[in-house]
């Protein structure tokens, strides 16, 4: 069992690039579901990444969030437990979604999008808690056409044993299975066995994790609360490295709940190379799509400001580039 300091980003081990976990809260919003600017005063404002006040606005000058903005040669999985993200792209596609749903991106050959944090409370604070990782595509994969897939939370098994919560964001677990995700994604395939789970234990709770075969990543990252795992204490903010065949008993000895998430799949063991929003597999391949980007803008950018959100009396859902809605309880 090897330790590490999660950081932010989370380290994460190939096919994972990083997880970004995001939790704030803000204040009520304004009409236009944004926060009033006497509210953000002595932030740097468009790149305000210091928490103050309880929240951070990231890139956004009004609304807090991502104003758009390019990725190529990866993909985005979005889980939101509390709050809600407003997704517009390129592509023509957009969503609202939130309170454990689940936004699975494939970049592929280029797409711009913005996740933007709409206030859709008025006489409320507004909390959000979130976790974008990224996962890698092999070469083959690079050029895909980009592709959008929303998963709501009720498409998402989850279930409570003995005072743990699970949330099976991908994967299999006993017979419970999750297996939605974009038709290209390194996780489509079941050989590469990839597995996302959220786990919350209750004070005293206990849970196993058994051992895998074969030639996999995985890790455990602690990141709210303290545990006991195979007898050794740990601390909020780490992660673990688990060992192949390796077993873990994970008791929860203090008083208060504690939260994990755990990555899992084959590594795709090929180079990385990374620009900031690009990641391809040569230095080459990166300038190629710096190019391929100022020429095209990966389709250019549809919507009316680089913040856009979706209204205020709008609930949960998702349009597909075809035109196609999909709401929460709809079948798919």
């Amino acid at each position: 069992m090897k330790t590490f300091h999660m950081g932010f980003p989370w380290q994460t081990f190939d096919p994972f690039l990083f997880c970004a976990h995001h939790q704030d809260v803000y204040p009520s919003g304004n009409e236009q579901l944004g926060i009033d600017r006497d509210q953000l005063g002595g932030r740097a404002l468009g790149s305000d990444f210091e928490k103050k006040d309880g929240f951070r606005m990231y890139h956004g000058k009004q609304i807090p969030g991502f104003p758009y903005h390019p990725h190529c040669g990866f993909e985005t999985i979005t889980l939101v437990t509390e709050g809600f993200i407003d997704h517009s792209d390129s592509l023509g596609a957009a969503a609202r979604f939130g309170e454990g749903d689940v936004q699975w991106m494939t970049a592929g050959s280029g797409v711009q999008h913005s996740e933007m944090f709409p206030m859709l409370q008025s006489d409320n604070e507004n909390r959000l808690e979130l976790f974008q990782i990224w996962l890698n595509l092999p070469a083959r994969s690079k050029q895909v056409d980009a592709h959008f897939e929303m998963i709501w939370a009720d498409e998402i098994p989850q279930w409570k044993t003995n005072g743990v919560f699970t949330r099976l964001i991908y994967g299999k677990i006993d017979e419970h299975k999750q297996s939605m995700c974009p038709p290209n994604s390194w996780a489509a395939d079941h050989r590469n066995h990839m597995q996302l789970v959220q786990y919350i234990l209750d004070p005293g709770a206990t849970l196993q994790l058994p051992g895998t075969d074969g030639p996999l990543n995985r890790a455990l990252y602690q990141y709210k609360g303290s545990s006991e795992i195979n007898e050794q204490a740990f601390k909020e903010g780490t992660g673990v490295f688990i060992e192949e065949q390796e077993k873990l008993t994970i008791i929860n000895c203090s008083e208060s709940p504690v939260y994990f998430i755990l990555m899992q799949g084959k590594p795709i063991g090929e180079p990385v190379a990374k620009y900031g929003p690009f990641v391809m597999n040569t230095s080459q391949e990166i300038e190629q799509v710096i190019q391929n980007y100022r020429r095209t803008e990966f389709g250019g950018w549809p919507w009316p400001t680089a913040e856009h959100v979706h209204g205020a009396g709008r609930g949960r859902f998702a349009q597909y580039p075809d035109g196609y809605i999909k709401l929460p309880n709809q079948i798919s």
